[in-house]
């Protein structure tokens, strides 16, 4: 459990903290002459190094760096307009299933490098609420995405991610101190400030389009509350 969580933290800190869209968008342009793509995979290997941190197990790095230059080559290469969406979720998949089976060949290892395993869990659960859980939100409902939007001149940039990462923060900080009476709190006050916005813009896509948004962070938030206080009591 701890290898895992460990990977899996550096996983969301090398793919969705530490990687600007700058270097996206030069890798999907350049793709393998991209040198964005090698510098990421060489992230991902020294951020595994330094969460493993075991000499004894100096062969972890090596196999999240070369899976993930393998499976972004992939899908770089086969990627289209049309399929970015759907490759995106199949790539963090198999991202996810190498750190899983990496961790299943190896047992239960007893790391040099301890730490408190809910502590761990404690911050890979908060970083993933942030960055990753909107860029993941954004992805999966980028296909609704109305034609029609609110004047974006009218509000601060980035304002709904950074809206949205907050919420969840809370959500998650709500339900681990067992007071659920703060997320139903959260969710009324976010409906009310919505409202207007929503009555303005007149466009039912974009109002289905929020919802659908807000649902998803909303639930994703419950569930990864949820999953941390069940794992983190055993």
């Amino acid at each position: 459990m701890e290898l895992f969580l460990r990977l899996l933290l550096a996983h969301l800190l090398g793919d969705f903290v530490f990687q600007s869209k700058k270097w996206v968008a030069e890798k999907e342009t350049k793709k393998l002459k991209s040198p964005k793509l090698y510098l990421h995979v060489l992230l991902h290997t020294i951020l595994a190094f330094l969460f493993v941190w075991d000499l004894n197990l100096w062969y972890v790095p090596l196999i999240i760096g070369a899976s993930h230059l393998i499976i972004d080559a992939a899908k770089l290469i086969i990627q289209t307009d049309k399929t970015r969406r759907i490759l995106f979720f199949s790539d963090q998949l198999l991202h996810i299933a190498v750190i899983f089976l990496i961790c299943f060949f190896n047992g239960n290892l007893d790391l040099s490098f301890q730490a408190d395993k809910n502590t761990l869990l404690l911050i890979t659960a908060i970083i993933f609420l942030t960055e990753p859980t909107s860029i993941f939100i954004k992805t999966l409902i980028s296909v609704y995405t109305p034609k029609t939007e609110m004047d974006k001149g009218d509000s601060l940039e980035n304002a709904g991610k950074y809206i949205g990462m907050l919420e969840r923060l809370l959500v998650f900080a709500f339900i681990i101190t067992e007071h659920w009476e703060g997320v139903g709190f959260l969710i009324a006050a976010k409906s009310i400030f919505r409202f207007s916005d929503l009555t303005e813009a007149k466009d039912r896509k974009l109002t289905e389009y929020i919802l659908i948004g807000t649902l998803l962070s909303f639930g994703i938030a419950i569930v990864c509350s949820l999953l941390f206080l069940h794992y983190s009591f055993q």
